[in-house]
């Protein structure tokens, strides 16, 4: 299992660890469809009134799409799959509300989840980078989740600096993409203790609240999200290419922290 869940029937507050640390907590197929299935259970799951989502080990939250993920695409040029269209809770009709707990690295496939859930607490050791135009490819339904919760200066400025820039927790907090800073190693707790307190209110008042606020961008949303696919097939390079430049990095590649 590449995702671990236990249940805290005292305050009926789940927790979802993201469980691969060796790949920094990447995306495989295993893990997209077990959060889907997850999320799907927890439907159901009248044991559960709130659940907070992290990442297992000490370096990453998710860093997205593992690279090792070979996604096979349709021979068409009308149509591309996205990997990553049901990974998160609102895309299982999952209206139970998530908190994100997030240190070290959250980039790429991991605003997916971010963008998902009700709102982040991240520990100072946290930083946001999303490095697909660096490796040749659109950043676009990344682009359009932050967007819901960020300055669009903020968002493409993440999104165009690719992997040459990482987004302080500090400043993840100050353009409202983080609710709440912890000291390192907290943002567990402090996410759970968050999470317990929302637990304890009425079920029914609590999913409606978080239905109304994700229903405030919807529109905007699907939008943008119609528009995403097109964008992605005329902009992105060929993945060969991709792969060269992903591949051409080195370790001693000198990133700024914001």
């Amino acid at each position: 299992m590449t995702v671990r869940t236990g249940i805290d029937k005292g305050t009926a507050v789940a927790t979802v660890t993201l469980d691969r640390p060796r790949r920094h907590n990447a995306l495989d197929q295993a893990t997209v469809t077990q959060l889907a299935e997850i999320w799907r259970a927890f439907r159901f799951d009248d044991t559960v009134r709130a659940i907070v989502l992290t990442g297992a080990g000490d370096r990453a939250f998710c860093t997205g799409i593992d690279r090792g993920w070979d996604v096979p695409q349709p021979d068409s040029p009308y149509s591309a799959d996205d990997p990553l269209p049901t990974v998160g809770p609102k895309a299982n009709d999952l209206w139970k509300p998530v908190i994100a707990a997030v240190n070290g690295m959250a980039c790429g496939g991991a605003f997916y989840l971010i963008g998902e859930s009700e709102f982040v607490v991240a520990d100072e050791t946290a930083t946001f980078f999303d490095p697909h135009t660096t490796y040749g490819m659109v950043n676009a339904f990344e682009s359009i989740y932050l967007a819901q919760r960020m300055p669009p200066g903020e968002v493409a400025r993440l999104a165009l600096m690719g992997s040459a820039e990482r987004m302080s927790a500090r400043r993840a907090h100050e353009v409202g993409l983080v609710s709440e800073v912890t000291e390192a190693g907290g943002a567990l707790a402090a996410a759970t203790r968050c999470a317990a307190t929302i637990a304890s209110h009425p079920t029914e008042a609590v999913q409606g609240t978080v239905k109304a606020i994700w229903a405030a961008t919807a529109a905007n949303r699907e939008r943008a999200f119609a528009l995403a696919p097109d964008l992605i097939k005329l902009g992105n390079l060929p993945p060969e290419r991709q792969a060269e430049l992903f591949n051409s990095r080195t370790q001693s590649r000198e990133f700024r922290v914001r």
